[in-house]
């Protein structure tokens, strides 16, 4: 499913060019995921000509050295400049733990690492990033594995989202509506 899932990312030119761009901001530790990863694949998987429409692209990264919000604010406007037209939304994986309390009710424990960051996001569907490297390589962030992407299936990833904030999330996303042959795991 990987090789698949880089098939797929190789073969959508707006995804491309969003990897091109977050790869310009020369962070060690990045990835696009979550919405932007699953809206490709199941765009994909019901035959769309045209993209599903996405509320931004997730830049994730992390950097434990520099937990400034303005850094985030700097690189999100860096993307904006290089590459205009789609909204962006940058966040630094290790400093989750700083406003994640006041956004969603409970505290957290700081992240140790990327894949850490990308294995707590509220679907199992939606925990997969992906990197580009300068040279061309497509690095895959699947903690949870494949599956769910790949099978359409919304499933609660406990590690994180509460089960409010997992109905919450399905009346938002409308996932079903969307994407007529997705399964939802209540």
């Amino acid at each position: 499913m990987r090789a698949q899932l880089r098939a797929i990312a190789r073969a959508t030119p707006w995804f491309m060019a969003a990897l091109g761009a977050a790869r310009e901001l020369g962070l060690a530790s990045w990835c696009i995921g979550a919405g932007a990863v699953r809206n490709m694949v199941w765009d994909a998987l019901h035959d769309r000509q045209t993209p599903s429409a996405l509320p931004d692209i997730d830049v994730v990264y992390f950097d434990a050295a520099d937990l400034a919000p303005a850094r985030e604010a700097a690189l999100q406007g860096r993307l904006a400049a290089l590459l205009p037209g789609p909204a962006w939304e940058v966040c630094n994986q290790a400093a989750v733990h700083l406003w994640f309390e006041r956004c969603f009710g409970h505290a957290v424990a700081p992240l140790r690492s990327l894949d850490e960051a990308v294995a707590s996001w509220p679907e199992y569907a939606t925990a997969v990033g992906l990197t580009l490297h300068a040279d061309g390589r497509l690095d895959v962030i699947a903690p949870h594995g494949l599956d769910d992407l790949f099978g359409m299936v919304v499933r609660r990833n406990p590690v994180r989202a509460s089960v409010a904030t997992y109905r919450q999330r399905l009346a938002q996303k409308r996932y079903a509506e969307r994407w007529p042959l997705v399964t939802i795991v209540e």
